[in-house]
């Protein structure tokens, strides 16, 4: 089986649970360190399925390998290849599948539930989930692409996960383990203070309160949309 490429874009935003998930499946994977200047691939047909993580930056900045993320994104959707986007990921591919990124209403950091469409395809994605609580950490947002369909939202932020076909794009982060918890939380101490007026940023303590209860939990929901996600890999 080809591996599962996997595109870093910060070190301290890498795969998380999700690499876990996929070597307790047996499911080879490459990580590209885009933030350590890695050779990105030329062709997404060398892989089973593409992921873009997350990352501080945003996808309208003028960087030199967006617009290879974005040529590998819709490389990949043309040929059958499943996608998968965390936060940044996610607006990597609305912008590469005719989307648009821009400011949300509100910065979004911490613990927040997301809620399931009503609609026929967040049921194949989510089953009878109907919400749970993800980790937060952006300021942006996306616009859902042409023939795509928005499957998540919240009261801060209505576009949180759209699907197009075996592609996931989430704003949310679903990929968190306790050490990525607390290692975002203090690099992360100035942006939660200057952005401490938005009433869906949470403080450090309110965000590592019970916090392996918190993670289990989001670990429990990550696995049941990675399970779903990986049924479209090419093999």
């Amino acid at each position: 089986m080809k591996p599962v490429a996997i595109f870093r874009h910060a070190p301290s935003e890498g795969p998380g649970y999700f690499a876990t998930f996929l070597d307790s499946h047996d499911i080879p994977w490459q990580l590209f360190r885009v933030d350590a200047g890695d050779t990105l691939p030329a062709d997404a047909r060398q892989f089973s399925g593409l992921v873009f993580m997350g990352g501080p930056m945003s996808v309208n900045d003028d960087l030199p390998w967006i617009p290879h993320s974005l040529e590998l994104i819709r490389q990949a959707a043309q040929a059958g290849i499943p996608v998968l986007g965390h936060c940044l990921g996610g607006q990597l591919m609305a912008k590469a599948l005719g989307g648009v990124v821009g400011r949300n209403p509100v910065k979004e950091i911490g613990w927040g539930e997301v809620v399931a469409a009503d609609n026929a395809t967040a049921r194949t994605w989510f089953g009878e989930t109907r919400n749970f609580d993800a980790f937060h950490w952006h300021g942006e947002t996306f616009t859902i692409p042409p023939g795509a369909t928005v499957i998540l939202g919240n009261s801060h932020c209505a576009n949180q996960a759209f699907a197009l076909g075996k592609n996931l794009a989430m704003q949310c982060h679903i990929e968190m383990t306790e050490e990525m918890v607390r290692e975002w939380c203090e690099l992360g101490m100035e942006e939660i203070a200057s952005a401490s007026t938005s009433p869906a940023v949470q403080q450090p303590a309110e965000i590592m309160e019970n916090l392996a209860e918190r993670v289990n939990a989001l670990n429990t929901a990550a696995q049941k949309i990675y399970k779903k996600w990986v049924e479209g890999l090419v093999r």
